[in-house]
């Protein structure tokens, strides 16, 4: 029950236009992605497009506190990313590379927001759509195969999911990881509705992919959605390892 206090307190925050919840899985993103970590136990985190570590701080923001690696290519995103790791014991960061199906050095497009950068071309619908996310310039960046860099991250019994934020490039970088995603406990890969990039797989193909790979899609979580318009362009799902998962709970 609410008392007068808290109530107060409530119609304060929101009359400067926010709200404020308890932390449930319910309407924190963050905290419905640790509860599915937990459903399959997982200890490691490959967080692949981490850009200055968001994803990486807000998970221990919700309690996550098991390893993370992260991967990320464009060189000043990578140096925030490498302070923030720092501080952290059980946060490796790769050396600076794009994850995808070759080993070698590609060309990577950056945008000016930093986190719509891609080694895909940018469709119209996506620069329309987000402000800031127009390219600006390109980098020439080591590019390497999930599966030539990871056994040096693993431990025997290491339980690893794989968090994919590739703005396009996901197919590629499943298909560098095909020996990784088969022992993956599971995947969150960003699913467009609508084509961002040119040459991208949509969300059909890849929910067919991981459903084909052994993984059930557990949870959607919204994405990228078009300010002006309100349509939804990109959401994230969240797959997890169907073996691994009964009812809820890990066997």
């Amino acid at each position: 029950m609410l008392t007068a206090v808290k109530v107060k307190i409530r119609n304060s925050i929101h009359k400067l236009g926010w709200d404020l919840h308890r932390l449930s899985p319910i309407l924190n993103p963050y905290c419905q992605f640790k509860k599915s970590l937990e459903q399959v136990r997982v200890d490691l985190i490959l967080d692949i497009g981490a850009n200055t570590g968001q994803f990486g701080l807000a998970l221990r923001s919700v309690g996550y506190r098991q390893k993370i690696v992260s991967f990320e290519p464009l060189a000043e995103p990578y140096k925030a990313l490498v302070t923030v790791a720092s501080h952290d014991p059980l946060w490796r960061v790769h050396p600076r590379s794009a994850i995808g199906d070759i080993d070698g050095e590609i060309e990577i497009n950056v945008s000016a927001n930093s986190v719509s950068s891609s080694v895909l071309p940018m469709l119209r619908a996506h620069e329309m759509s987000a402000a800031g996310s127009a390219y600006i310039a390109t980098q020439r960046v080591p590019i390497a195969r999930l599966d030539a860099v990871l056994p040096g991250y693993l431990e025997p019994n290491s339980r690893y999911f794989l968090k994919i934020d590739t703005q396009g490039f996901e197919w590629q970088v499943l298909d560098g990881a095909k020996t990784t995603l088969a022992a993956a406990q599971g995947v969150m890969c960003e699913l467009s509705l609508v084509p961002l990039y040119d040459g991208q797989r949509l969300w059909r193909e890849i929910i067919e992919r991981l459903e084909g790979a052994g993984f059930t899609l557990w949870a959607i979580q919204r994405g990228f959605t078009d300010r002006q318009t309100g349509r939804s362009m990109q959401m994230d799902g969240i797959f997890l390892r169907l073996e691994r998962v009964h009812n809820g709970a890990a066997p």
